[in-house]
């Protein structure tokens, strides 16, 4: 059913199984970006009664799938004869957990109905499992809308990359630091506690040579309180710049790498072969403008501080951009939290690239 169009292969769907696949992408949406996709699951009786739902909430944590099968544990909720509705292929592999095709065969649930395909080698075929099992299996209901949610991931996948989350955090006007350099703290401590809890989740961060002889950081995950948390990422320097023996970023864990080019997709390589999925990028705004114009980012979270400079460092170094009609364009993205958010005196975006518009596209405007 793939060579389909959306409104075919709606139609092929009845509308009971559409609806509660609409609800497993919801579910979806309150997930977090990053190595693994936004996943939601809805498990369904017989007449019709929404028994248990899930949700992905980030590498690490319990699929959508097991999310919702340990919800209908916890509620005493039976799923024997039940059907799944899933917005990706439930997953084949064990990694930091189970495998959600055997966990759904438990479960006793008779049928799952999901989105899309898995796009890793090494976690799909769990359709295949299930089938065996004697499972029900169906793919493709919503299957355009479920892409959408997951393009960029899907996008790293398919490109062998890391996903990359671009942080900024800046004034009102744009700027990451004062015309005399200095740039601690422009945005305030819950911003700053925010990306922490960022930093704590991913597995690489990344700023360029010429920030680290400016501001020599840390690139640490630390608490409140400035302890370090308990999962650092590795720290990466991109630039063909030596890094000092004695810079901070250097640490003293063996979790440094320096990547000596300016050429992101050079740096993605390296990371990705380091074993690495999900990237921050934080600076400073050669690199942020460099990963930019190479349409390297998936993510985009601006902290922007009700502070006004009127002259100092851009956040964005020049994208060659000379005209309107060449300007990059983004969406509002409502995982995690939210596309906008008060944080402290602060606000925080949250972004993701805007879909390519078609090449037959007619709206542009004629007026």
């Amino acid at each position: 059913m793939s060579a389909l169009s959306p409104e075919a292969l709606r139609a092929h769907w009845p509308a009971e199984d559409l609806a509660h696949m609409q609800r497993a992408l919801a579910l979806a949406s309150h997930g977090v970006r990053g190595a693994n996709p936004l996943v939601g699951a809805v498990a369904v009786g017989r007449d019709g009664t929404t028994l248990a739902t899930g949700y992905h909430r980030g590498a690490g944590t319990a699929h959508a799938e097991a999310d919702a099968i340990a919800n209908a544990a916890r509620d005493g909720v039976d799923l024997t004869g039940s059907t799944m509705y899933v917005t990706l292929e439930p997953c084949n592999h064990t990694g930091r957990t189970g495998p959600c095709a055997q966990a759904i065969i438990g479960a006793g649930i008779a049928r799952v109905v999901y989105a899309i395909d898995d796009p890793h080698d090494i976690a799909s075929g769990g359709a295949r499992t299930l089938r065996s099992a004697g499972v029900d299996v169906e793919s493709g209901a919503l299957s355009a809308e479920s892409a959408e949610l997951n393009r960029r991931w899907l996008e790293a996948v398919a490109g062998r990359r890391p996903f990359v989350t671009l942080h900024i955090a800046q004034t009102l006007d744009s700027r990451i630091a004062a015309e005399d350099g200095t740039s601690q703290w422009i945005t305030c401590p819950e911003s700053l506690a925010d990306n922490h809890a960022t930093r704590s989740r991913i597995d690489a961060i990344l700023v360029g040579s010429q920030t680290v002889a400016v501001d020599n950081p840390r690139l640490t995950a630390r608490a409140e309180d400035g302890s370090l948390l308990a999962h650092q990422p590795l720290r990466a320097v991109m630039g063909l710049r030596d890094v000092p023996e004695d810079a901070a970023v250097r640490g003293s864990d063996g979790r440094f790498v320096h990547l000596r080019t300016q050429n992101p997709a050079e740096a993605l390589v390296e990371l990705f072969a380091a074993g690495v999925r999900h990237l921050m990028v934080e600076g400073g705004s050669r690199v942020i403008a460099a990963f930019l114009s190479a349409g390297l980012v998936d993510e985009l979270i601006v902290y922007q501080a009700p502070t006004i400079l009127g002259s100092g460092k851009n956040a964005v170094a020049d994208l060659g951009v000379r005209t309107l009609a060449d300007a990059q364009h983004w969406r509002w993205d409502e995982a995690d939290g939210g596309s906008v958010r008060r944080l402290g005196a602060d606000v925080r975006f949250h972004l993701a690239p805007a879909a390519p518009a078609a090449a037959d596209d007619s709206s542009k405007e004629t007026h």
